[in-house]
Protein backbone atom coordinates (compact mmCIF):
# COMPACT_ATOMS: atom_id res chain seq x y z
CA UNK A 1 0.00 0.00 0.00
CA UNK A 2 1.61 3.27 -1.18
CA UNK A 3 1.05 5.83 1.53
CA UNK A 4 3.33 8.39 -0.22
CA UNK A 5 0.23 10.25 -1.10
CA UNK A 6 -1.21 10.78 2.37
CA UNK A 7 2.36 11.40 3.61
CA UNK A 8 2.66 14.49 0.82
CA UNK A 9 -0.91 15.94 2.14
CA UNK A 10 0.15 15.49 6.07
CA UNK A 11 3.32 17.53 5.45
CA UNK A 12 1.71 19.94 4.04
CA UNK A 13 -1.10 20.43 6.77
CA UNK A 14 1.89 20.72 8.85
CA UNK A 15 3.79 23.20 6.76
CA UNK A 16 0.76 25.33 6.88
CA UNK A 17 0.01 24.97 10.71
CA UNK A 18 3.40 25.68 11.20
CA UNK A 19 3.13 28.48 8.85
CA UNK A 20 0.29 30.16 10.59
CA UNK A 21 1.69 29.47 14.41
CA UNK A 22 4.90 32.08 12.63
CA UNK A 23 2.73 34.87 11.33
CA UNK A 24 0.47 34.48 14.85
CA UNK A 25 3.28 34.33 17.71
CA UNK A 26 5.19 37.29 14.84
CA UNK A 27 1.94 39.07 15.53
CA UNK A 28 1.72 38.72 19.72
CA UNK A 29 5.04 39.78 20.18
CA UNK A 30 5.58 41.91 22.90
CA UNK A 31 8.49 43.54 21.31
CA UNK A 32 5.80 44.51 18.59
CA UNK A 33 3.17 46.02 21.28
CA UNK A 34 5.99 47.92 22.46
CA UNK A 35 7.20 49.14 19.15
CA UNK A 36 3.47 50.02 18.13
CA UNK A 37 2.99 51.99 21.43
CA UNK A 38 6.51 54.02 20.84
CA UNK A 39 5.01 54.84 17.20
CA UNK A 40 1.90 55.91 18.58
CA UNK A 41 3.21 58.21 21.02
CA UNK A 42 5.46 59.60 18.18
CA UNK A 43 2.41 60.25 15.89
CA UNK A 44 0.32 62.02 18.61
CA UNK A 45 3.30 64.43 19.18
CA UNK A 46 3.63 65.24 15.60
CA UNK A 47 0.02 65.44 14.75
CA UNK A 48 -0.36 67.87 17.64
CA UNK A 49 2.51 70.07 16.76
CA UNK A 50 1.14 69.91 13.13
CA UNK A 51 -2.00 71.95 14.14
CA UNK A 52 0.02 74.72 14.42
CA UNK A 53 0.35 75.16 10.90
CA UNK A 54 -2.45 73.26 10.02
CA UNK A 55 -6.07 72.83 10.62
CA UNK A 56 -7.54 70.57 12.81
CA UNK A 57 -9.04 68.53 10.18
CA UNK A 58 -6.29 68.52 8.02
CA UNK A 59 -4.14 66.93 11.13
CA UNK A 60 -6.95 63.93 11.85
CA UNK A 61 -7.04 63.13 8.13
CA UNK A 62 -3.50 63.38 7.51
CA UNK A 63 -2.05 61.70 10.65
CA UNK A 64 -4.65 59.93 12.62
CA UNK A 65 -7.20 58.55 9.90
CA UNK A 66 -4.28 57.56 7.20
CA UNK A 67 -2.83 54.25 6.50
CA UNK A 68 0.86 56.57 6.56
CA UNK A 69 1.82 59.92 6.94
CA UNK A 70 4.78 62.25 5.30
CA UNK A 71 5.72 63.89 8.58
CA UNK A 72 7.69 67.36 8.01
CA UNK A 73 10.86 68.10 10.04
CA UNK A 74 9.38 71.21 10.17
CA UNK A 75 7.01 70.37 13.24
CA UNK A 76 9.60 69.11 15.13
CA UNK A 77 11.28 72.46 14.29
CA UNK A 78 8.33 73.99 15.83
CA UNK A 79 8.83 72.24 19.10
CA UNK A 80 12.14 72.91 19.23
CA UNK A 81 11.73 76.70 18.70
CA UNK A 82 9.06 76.89 21.68
CA UNK A 83 12.04 76.00 24.41
CA UNK A 84 14.52 78.07 21.96
CA UNK A 85 17.16 75.74 21.32
CA UNK A 86 16.78 76.86 17.39
CA UNK A 87 15.92 80.11 15.83
CA UNK A 88 12.48 81.30 15.54
CA UNK A 89 12.89 81.49 11.98
CA UNK A 90 14.76 78.14 11.45
CA UNK A 91 13.72 76.04 8.51
CA UNK A 92 13.91 72.32 8.30
CA UNK A 93 13.33 71.15 5.18
CA UNK A 94 12.14 67.58 4.32
CA UNK A 95 10.30 65.19 5.63
CA UNK A 96 10.04 61.43 6.36
CA UNK A 97 7.55 58.47 5.91
CA UNK A 98 5.84 57.25 9.09
CA UNK A 99 2.66 54.37 9.47
CA UNK A 100 -0.46 56.27 10.35
CA UNK A 101 -3.42 56.19 12.68
CA UNK A 102 -5.09 53.42 10.72
CA UNK A 103 -1.75 51.00 10.26
CA UNK A 104 -0.73 51.43 13.52
CA UNK A 105 -4.67 51.02 15.07
CA UNK A 106 -5.23 48.11 13.10
CA UNK A 107 -1.62 46.32 13.44
CA UNK A 108 -2.59 47.26 17.70
CA UNK A 109 -5.81 44.86 17.08
CA UNK A 110 -4.17 42.65 15.39
CA UNK A 111 -1.47 42.13 17.97
CA UNK A 112 -3.60 41.74 20.93
CA UNK A 113 -6.26 38.90 19.03
CA UNK A 114 -2.93 37.32 18.31
CA UNK A 115 -1.20 37.35 21.91
CA UNK A 116 -4.70 35.82 23.21
CA UNK A 117 -4.81 33.37 20.40
CA UNK A 118 -1.73 32.31 21.29
CA UNK A 119 -0.27 32.94 24.94
CA UNK A 120 -3.60 33.67 27.11
CA UNK A 121 -5.96 30.39 27.79
CA UNK A 122 -9.55 31.29 28.90
CA UNK A 123 -9.78 30.85 32.79
CA UNK A 124 -12.19 32.34 35.54
CA UNK A 125 -8.74 33.93 37.05
CA UNK A 126 -8.31 35.79 33.67
CA UNK A 127 -11.76 37.23 33.37
CA UNK A 128 -10.46 40.41 34.44
CA UNK A 129 -7.20 40.68 31.96
CA UNK A 130 -10.10 39.72 29.19
CA UNK A 131 -12.29 42.27 30.12
CA UNK A 132 -9.46 44.93 29.92
CA UNK A 133 -8.41 43.71 26.41
CA UNK A 134 -12.30 43.53 25.56
CA UNK A 135 -12.46 46.81 26.55
CA UNK A 136 -9.52 48.25 25.11
CA UNK A 137 -11.43 46.60 21.04
CA UNK A 138 -14.25 48.44 22.11
CA UNK A 139 -12.19 52.10 21.73
CA UNK A 140 -10.55 50.97 18.74
CA UNK A 141 -13.62 50.00 16.77
CA UNK A 142 -15.66 53.18 18.10
CA UNK A 143 -12.87 55.19 16.56
CA UNK A 144 -13.12 52.96 13.60
CA UNK A 145 -16.30 53.26 13.08
CA UNK A 146 -15.88 57.36 14.12
CA UNK A 147 -13.79 58.27 11.65
CA UNK A 148 -16.03 56.35 8.81
CA UNK A 149 -19.31 57.09 9.65
CA UNK A 150 -19.58 60.22 12.08
CA UNK A 151 -21.20 63.45 10.73
CA UNK A 152 -21.00 67.12 12.11
CA UNK A 153 -22.66 70.06 11.03
CA UNK A 154 -24.34 73.56 11.96
CA UNK A 155 -28.42 74.44 11.21
CA UNK A 156 -28.23 77.59 11.32
CA UNK A 157 -32.03 79.39 11.89
CA UNK A 158 -33.05 83.71 11.53
CA UNK A 159 -35.47 84.47 14.26
CA UNK A 160 -38.21 83.52 13.41
CA UNK A 161 -37.65 81.71 10.51
CA UNK A 162 -37.09 77.81 9.95
CA UNK A 163 -34.61 75.50 8.39
CA UNK A 164 -34.49 71.97 7.32
CA UNK A 165 -30.93 71.29 6.35
CA UNK A 166 -27.55 71.15 7.65
CA UNK A 167 -24.28 72.66 6.56
CA UNK A 168 -21.92 70.05 7.01
CA UNK A 169 -18.57 70.86 8.43
CA UNK A 170 -14.99 69.68 6.33
CA UNK A 171 -14.06 66.96 8.60
CA UNK A 172 -11.68 63.88 8.08
CA UNK A 173 -12.96 60.59 6.98
CA UNK A 174 -11.93 57.11 6.02
CA UNK A 175 -9.89 58.29 2.94
CA UNK A 176 -8.98 61.80 4.01
CA UNK A 177 -11.04 64.89 4.00
CA UNK A 178 -14.61 65.38 3.11
CA UNK A 179 -17.76 67.50 2.71
CA UNK A 180 -16.25 71.42 2.48
CA UNK A 181 -17.59 73.76 0.47
CA UNK A 182 -20.12 73.20 -2.93
CA UNK A 183 -21.07 75.74 -5.50
CA UNK A 184 -24.85 75.61 -6.05
CA UNK A 185 -26.66 76.96 -8.78
CA UNK A 186 -30.38 77.59 -7.68
CA UNK A 187 -33.10 77.99 -10.91
CA UNK A 188 -36.53 79.44 -9.53
CA UNK A 189 -38.12 79.54 -12.91
CA UNK A 190 -40.84 76.67 -11.97
CA UNK A 191 -43.20 78.17 -9.19
CA UNK A 192 -43.11 77.16 -5.47
CA UNK A 193 -40.02 74.64 -6.59
CA UNK A 194 -35.90 74.75 -6.55
CA UNK A 195 -33.77 72.63 -8.92
CA UNK A 196 -30.49 73.08 -7.77
CA UNK A 197 -27.36 71.75 -9.78
CA UNK A 198 -24.15 71.51 -7.14
CA UNK A 199 -20.52 71.30 -8.06
CA UNK A 200 -18.83 69.49 -5.50
CA UNK A 201 -15.58 70.50 -3.54
CA UNK A 202 -13.31 68.01 -5.41
CA UNK A 203 -14.06 69.37 -8.57
CA UNK A 204 -13.81 72.93 -7.28
CA UNK A 205 -10.02 72.07 -6.22
CA UNK A 206 -9.31 70.35 -9.06
CA UNK A 207 -9.55 73.30 -11.03
CA UNK A 208 -10.43 73.54 -15.26
CA UNK A 209 -13.70 72.97 -17.09
CA UNK A 210 -16.74 71.42 -15.73
CA UNK A 211 -19.67 70.70 -17.72
CA UNK A 212 -22.72 69.57 -16.41
CA UNK A 213 -25.06 68.94 -18.92
CA UNK A 214 -28.39 70.09 -16.14
CA UNK A 215 -26.79 73.63 -16.69
CA UNK A 216 -26.91 76.29 -19.09
CA UNK A 217 -23.98 76.69 -19.19
CA UNK A 218 -20.42 75.64 -18.52
CA UNK A 219 -17.93 76.93 -15.91
CA UNK A 220 -14.47 77.20 -15.60
CA UNK A 221 -12.21 77.75 -12.17
CA UNK A 222 -9.90 80.64 -12.68
CA UNK A 223 -8.62 80.56 -9.11
CA UNK A 224 -9.61 78.39 -6.00
CA UNK A 225 -8.83 79.74 -2.61
CA UNK A 226 -8.83 77.33 0.19
CA UNK A 227 -9.27 79.94 2.43
CA UNK A 228 -9.72 83.83 1.69
CA UNK A 229 -10.46 87.08 3.48
CA UNK A 230 -12.54 89.67 1.30
CA UNK A 231 -12.69 93.44 1.05
CA UNK A 232 -14.38 95.98 -0.31
CA UNK A 233 -12.70 97.52 -3.58
CA UNK A 234 -12.18 101.35 -3.03
CA UNK A 235 -11.38 102.86 -6.85
CA UNK A 236 -9.12 105.41 -4.99
CA UNK A 237 -7.17 102.63 -3.26
CA UNK A 238 -6.98 100.34 -5.74
CA UNK A 239 -5.80 102.07 -8.49
CA UNK A 240 -4.01 99.36 -10.92
CA UNK A 241 -5.10 96.29 -9.05
CA UNK A 242 -5.94 93.78 -11.08
CA UNK A 243 -9.60 91.81 -10.63
CA UNK A 244 -9.68 88.94 -12.09
CA UNK A 245 -13.85 89.43 -11.96
CA UNK A 246 -15.67 91.12 -14.78
CA UNK A 247 -19.27 90.59 -13.29
CA UNK A 248 -21.64 90.35 -9.69
CA UNK A 249 -20.50 90.81 -6.44
CA UNK A 250 -16.62 90.58 -7.67
CA UNK A 251 -16.84 93.88 -8.96
CA UNK A 252 -17.68 95.58 -5.56
CA UNK A 253 -15.17 93.23 -3.22
CA UNK A 254 -12.61 90.91 -4.18
CA UNK A 255 -11.17 87.86 -2.39
CA UNK A 256 -7.53 87.69 -0.86
CA UNK A 257 -5.89 84.21 -0.52
CA UNK A 258 -4.59 83.30 2.94
CA UNK A 259 -3.22 80.23 4.34
CA UNK A 260 -5.12 77.70 5.71
CA UNK A 261 -6.33 78.53 9.37
CA UNK A 262 -4.99 76.38 12.08
CA UNK A 263 -6.08 74.26 14.99
CA UNK A 264 -4.09 77.30 16.76
CA UNK A 265 -5.91 80.22 15.43
CA UNK A 266 -7.81 82.09 17.91
CA UNK A 267 -9.96 84.60 14.97
CA UNK A 268 -10.98 81.90 12.78
CA UNK A 269 -11.25 78.22 13.32
CA UNK A 270 -12.49 77.01 10.21
CA UNK A 271 -11.57 77.79 6.56
CA UNK A 272 -13.61 80.27 4.25
CA UNK A 273 -12.90 79.36 0.73
CA UNK A 274 -13.71 82.11 -2.42
CA UNK A 275 -13.42 80.97 -6.24
CA UNK A 276 -13.15 83.31 -9.81
CA UNK A 277 -15.73 81.51 -11.61
CA UNK A 278 -15.96 81.87 -15.31
CA UNK A 279 -19.28 81.35 -17.07
CA UNK A 280 -19.32 79.91 -20.63
CA UNK A 281 -21.41 79.95 -23.00
CA UNK A 282 -22.20 76.12 -23.91
CA UNK A 283 -22.32 76.25 -27.67
CA UNK A 284 -19.16 79.24 -28.22
CA UNK A 285 -17.58 78.28 -25.10
CA UNK A 286 -17.34 82.74 -24.77
CA UNK A 287 -17.23 83.77 -21.41
CA UNK A 288 -20.46 85.69 -20.15
CA UNK A 289 -18.60 86.78 -17.24
CA UNK A 290 -16.01 86.12 -14.40
CA UNK A 291 -17.62 86.18 -10.48
CA UNK A 292 -16.62 85.75 -7.37
CA UNK A 293 -17.84 83.18 -5.40
CA UNK A 294 -17.07 82.87 -1.61
CA UNK A 295 -18.49 81.37 1.52
CA UNK A 296 -18.24 85.47 3.22
CA UNK A 297 -20.95 86.06 0.72
CA UNK A 298 -22.92 83.12 1.39
CA UNK A 299 -22.66 83.70 5.04
CA UNK A 300 -24.68 86.81 4.29
CA UNK A 301 -28.22 87.24 5.67
CA UNK A 302 -29.14 90.15 2.91
CA UNK A 303 -27.99 88.11 0.08
CA UNK A 304 -26.30 84.98 0.45
CA UNK A 305 -26.56 84.62 -3.39
CA UNK A 306 -25.78 86.20 -6.53
CA UNK A 307 -27.58 86.31 -9.86
CA UNK A 308 -26.12 84.59 -13.20
CA UNK A 309 -28.37 86.20 -15.97
CA UNK A 310 -29.10 83.71 -18.91
CA UNK A 311 -31.10 85.92 -21.30
CA UNK A 312 -33.54 89.16 -20.76
CA UNK A 313 -36.06 86.96 -18.63
CA UNK A 314 -34.43 84.50 -17.05
CA UNK A 315 -31.36 84.00 -14.31
CA UNK A 316 -30.06 81.81 -11.95
CA UNK A 317 -28.65 82.40 -8.33
CA UNK A 318 -25.23 80.94 -7.40
CA UNK A 319 -23.74 80.83 -4.42
CA UNK A 320 -20.46 79.40 -2.89
CA UNK A 321 -21.74 77.40 0.09
CA UNK A 322 -20.99 74.51 2.53
CA UNK A 323 -21.95 71.05 1.57
CA UNK A 324 -25.59 70.81 2.52
CA UNK A 325 -27.48 67.66 4.00
CA UNK A 326 -31.64 67.84 3.42
CA UNK A 327 -33.71 66.67 6.57
CA UNK A 328 -36.71 65.09 6.56
CA UNK A 329 -38.22 67.21 9.03
CA UNK A 330 -38.12 70.82 9.80
CA UNK A 331 -37.18 73.31 12.93
CA UNK A 332 -38.63 76.76 13.50
CA UNK A 333 -36.70 79.27 15.67
CA UNK A 334 -39.75 80.69 18.01
CA UNK A 335 -37.18 82.63 20.86
CA UNK A 336 -33.60 82.70 21.33
CA UNK A 337 -32.39 83.73 24.16
CA UNK A 338 -28.41 84.75 25.21
CA UNK A 339 -28.00 85.53 28.47
CA UNK A 340 -24.62 87.24 29.86
CA UNK A 341 -23.42 87.69 33.45
CA UNK A 342 -25.02 91.15 34.85
CA UNK A 343 -22.75 94.13 34.48
CA UNK A 344 -20.38 92.24 31.68
CA UNK A 345 -20.70 90.83 27.88
CA UNK A 346 -19.21 87.29 29.23
CA UNK A 347 -21.91 84.63 27.78
CA UNK A 348 -23.88 82.80 30.49
CA UNK A 349 -26.40 80.87 28.54
CA UNK A 350 -27.54 80.62 25.04
CA UNK A 351 -30.38 79.01 24.50
CA UNK A 352 -32.90 78.17 21.88
CA UNK A 353 -37.02 77.61 21.92
CA UNK A 354 -37.62 75.51 18.63
CA UNK A 355 -40.81 74.29 17.10
CA UNK A 356 -39.90 70.51 15.47
CA UNK A 357 -41.73 69.55 12.88
CA UNK A 358 -41.85 66.24 10.65
CA UNK A 359 -44.89 65.39 8.48
CA UNK A 360 -43.95 61.69 7.99
CA UNK A 361 -43.99 61.15 11.56
CA UNK A 362 -47.15 63.75 12.33
CA UNK A 363 -44.71 65.14 14.74
CA UNK A 364 -45.52 68.99 15.72
CA UNK A 365 -43.56 69.86 19.56
CA UNK A 366 -41.80 72.34 21.55
CA UNK A 367 -38.48 71.63 22.89
CA UNK A 368 -35.60 73.90 23.83
CA UNK A 369 -32.37 73.42 23.49
CA UNK A 370 -30.01 74.84 25.78
CA UNK A 371 -25.89 75.04 26.53
CA UNK A 372 -26.31 72.03 28.64
CA UNK A 373 -29.15 70.56 27.31
CA UNK A 374 -28.98 69.31 23.58
CA UNK A 375 -31.56 67.47 21.80
CA UNK A 376 -31.28 63.82 20.48
CA UNK A 377 -33.48 63.31 17.44
CA UNK A 378 -33.48 60.99 14.35
CA UNK A 379 -29.87 59.60 15.07
CA UNK A 380 -28.20 62.78 15.54
CA UNK A 381 -27.73 65.35 18.33
CA UNK A 382 -28.45 69.04 18.58
CA UNK A 383 -26.46 71.11 20.54
CA UNK A 384 -26.18 74.87 21.16
CA UNK A 385 -23.15 76.12 19.88
CA UNK A 386 -23.64 79.69 19.08
CA UNK A 387 -25.77 82.57 17.49
CA UNK A 388 -25.82 84.91 14.80
CA UNK A 389 -24.82 88.63 14.86
CA UNK A 390 -27.07 90.97 16.70
CA UNK A 391 -29.06 87.79 18.65
CA UNK A 392 -30.74 87.78 14.94
CA UNK A 393 -30.77 84.04 15.34
CA UNK A 394 -29.25 80.83 16.75
CA UNK A 395 -26.33 78.17 15.25
CA UNK A 396 -26.75 74.42 16.63
CA UNK A 397 -24.08 71.90 16.30
CA UNK A 398 -25.47 68.87 14.92
CA UNK A 399 -23.77 65.42 15.22
CA UNK A 400 -24.43 62.26 14.32
CA UNK A 401 -22.01 59.47 15.35
CA UNK A 402 -23.04 56.05 15.10
CA UNK A 403 -20.39 54.81 17.63
CA UNK A 404 -20.96 57.46 20.35
CA UNK A 405 -21.96 54.88 22.88
CA UNK A 406 -18.60 52.71 22.24
CA UNK A 407 -16.06 54.67 24.69
CA UNK A 408 -18.37 54.81 27.45
CA UNK A 409 -18.91 51.01 27.29
CA UNK A 410 -15.24 50.35 27.00
CA UNK A 411 -14.73 52.43 30.14
CA UNK A 412 -17.23 50.18 31.74
CA UNK A 413 -15.75 47.01 30.07
CA UNK A 414 -12.21 48.18 31.66
CA UNK A 415 -13.00 49.46 34.80
CA UNK A 416 -14.74 46.25 35.25
CA UNK A 417 -11.64 44.29 34.36
CA UNK A 418 -9.16 46.36 36.75
CA UNK A 419 -11.41 45.79 39.46
CA UNK A 420 -12.29 42.06 38.85
CA UNK A 421 -8.31 41.69 38.43
CA UNK A 422 -7.12 43.74 41.28
CA UNK A 423 -9.63 42.46 43.74
CA UNK A 424 -8.80 38.59 42.69
CA UNK A 425 -4.89 40.35 43.42
CA UNK A 426 -6.07 41.53 47.15
CA UNK A 427 -8.23 38.45 47.78
CA UNK A 428 -4.93 36.07 47.32
CA UNK A 429 -2.79 38.67 48.97
CA UNK A 430 -4.94 38.87 52.17
CA UNK A 431 -5.61 35.10 52.16
CA UNK A 432 -1.98 34.40 52.19
CA UNK A 433 -1.40 37.11 54.60
CA UNK A 434 -3.76 35.27 56.95
CA UNK A 435 -2.24 32.14 56.65
CA UNK A 436 1.43 33.33 57.45
CA UNK A 437 -0.47 35.06 60.51
CA UNK A 438 -1.90 31.85 61.81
Amino acid sequence: MDNSGHSANHNQVLKSRFSLMGILKALASLQLTVVLFIFSLVLVFAGTLAQVDNPIWTAVSDYFRSFYVFIPNQVFARFCQTFRWVSPTAQWPGSFPFPGGWTIGALLLANLLAAHAIRFKFSSKRIGIISIHAGLILLMLGELITGIFAVEGNMTIEQGGASNYLELKETSGFMGKVNGPELAFSDFSTPKKEKVVVIPNHLLKSGGKVSNPQLPFDIEIIKYMNNSAVEELDPEKNKGLTNLANAGDGLRIRAIEKSEASGTDKDQKIDLPSAYINILDKKTGESKGIYLASIWLSLSTLKPTQSVPLDENNKIEMALRFKRSYKPFSMELLEFKHERYLGTNTPKNFSSKIKLINENSNENRETLISMNNPLRYDGETFYQSGFLPNDKGTILQVVRNPGWIMPYLSCLVVSFGMLIHFGMHLNTFLKQRAISNE
